[in-house]
């Protein structure tokens, strides 16, 4: 992590959001001596005991909104499924949104996403509108994944079709202009860039790093990836170009399928992210910290890793319970070079994400990480089991 900076406390942070991602942002400002501001709807959601205050309110309520702003120099977000006309006349009003809402706009829509990745020349699988007709373009085969354009995470808002039956089923049962049809892309590996822009400009990309998912959500992150050095300077150059473009400030990340067809942009989140949890301990300076720091107006840190590499396990519900699993996080931080980070949500059900570690691997080569990550993971799965299908 990054030096601490107290002699020079940055402006007030505000989140829109309670979550686990506003709480280690939270954490992170409170190391940095920043004061946080969240807009939660709840006194229990995660964030709220870090906080400096908190604003209880709907995420949408723009009056709330705008007594955050009152508190706080700038406003950021926790996630992207945001109402931006509806934020818009706060800007007119003086409220600096980080990143604005002109950069979001494009980024907070998968089909929006698509056409800018396109009108940049930058890799993308193909894909088209949900077709009214149940027709094809002449160049699109089956399977295809459809996606909701606004809204879906963690592998909602996603269905494969495997033939023209279930695209008229689907169609049947969702609104047309809702979803987007996308090719299915071979891929051997999925890769993640995490990407960070300050308000004067200066960029960083933090390493490449590779993910792996248990029924479309994230299970671990391994870092850095073990792919070639051109690939990790290609997705470096994705991120400096699509940043560059719409002009964002503070934390992104571009998520990649890596195969025979190279480098395609899967999805874009304009915001911190599951797969860089792991610069909590593996980075000199973290994701939530660098966020805290450019939205507050402090200099930017190191990007670099402090340790070989590191492997994040999420550790997702795999039951419905009220149990707050202490045996087992007394277990996984008991583990060599463990850091277990619990987000104390209320309840579990399988495949929520109730808190994650992060192992610091000291192999010098690739594979030698590989192996000692394998060994870990397996140590991991014996105390936190998946959660089955």
């Amino acid at each position: 992590m990054a030096d601490p900076v107290s002699a020079l406390a940055g402006s007030a942070v505000g989140v829109v959001g309670g979550g686990q991602l506003a709480m280690l942002l939270a954490a992170a400002a409170r190391r940095l001596e920043v004061p946080l501001h969240i807009q939660t709807p709840s006194a229990q959601d995660p964030a709220a005991a870090l906080a400096t205050s908190v604003v209880l309110a709907n995420l949408d309520d723009i009056s709330a909104t705008r007594e955050l702003a009152r508190r706080s120099g700038a406003i950021t977000f926790e996630n992207e499924w945001l109402d931006l006309p509806a934020l818009a006349p706060l800007g007119f009003e003086g409220v600096v949104f980080l990143p604005s809402l002109e950069a979001l706009t494009p980024l907070v829509c998968k089909r929006r996403q698509r056409q800018l990745l396109q009108g940049l020349g930058l890799p993308t699988p193909r894909w088209c509108e949900l077709p009214a007709d149940g027709v094809l373009p002449a160049d699109f085969a089956y399977p295809l994944m459809a996606k909701l354009a606004s809204g879906g995470y963690d592998g909602k808002g996603t269905v494969v079709l495997g033939g023209p039956g279930e695209l008229a089923s689907l169609q049947a049962k969702v609104p047309q202009g809702d979803w987007i049809l996308e090719e299915m892309v071979p891929f051997e590996l999925e890769l993640s860039q995490l990407a960070c822009r300050d308000r004067d400009g200066n960029l960083q990309c933090y390493p490449l790093v590779q993910t792996y998912q248990h029924q479309q959500v994230c299970d671990w992150v391994l870092a850095p990836a073990h792919v070639p050095q051109a690939v990790q300077a290609y997705a470096r150059n994705i991120a400096a170009s699509l940043i560059t473009a719409i002009n964002y400030v503070g934390v992104l990340t571009i998520e990649f399928f890596y195969g025979p067809g190279g480098l395609q942009v899967n999805e874009i989140a304009p915001r911190t992210h599951n797969s860089g949890h792991l610069t909590i301990e593996a980075s000199h300076t973290s994701q939530f910290e660098q966020q805290v720091r450019i939205v507050s107006g402090l200099p930017m840190g190191s990007v670099a890793l402090r340790v070989p590499g590191a492997l994040m396990v999420n550790l997702l519900g795999f039951e419905s319970s009220a149990n707050d699993y202490l045996s087992q996080r007394e277990a996984l931080a008991a583990l060599p070079e463990a850091n277990v980070h619990w987000y104390g949500k209320q309840g579990s059900n399988a495949g929520r994400k109730l808190g994650h570690i992060t192992l610091l691997l000291s192999g010098a080569s690739p594979q030698e990480r590989a192996l000692e990550a394998e060994q870990l993971l397996a140590r991991v799965r014996s105390i936190w089991p998946l959660p089955s299908a």
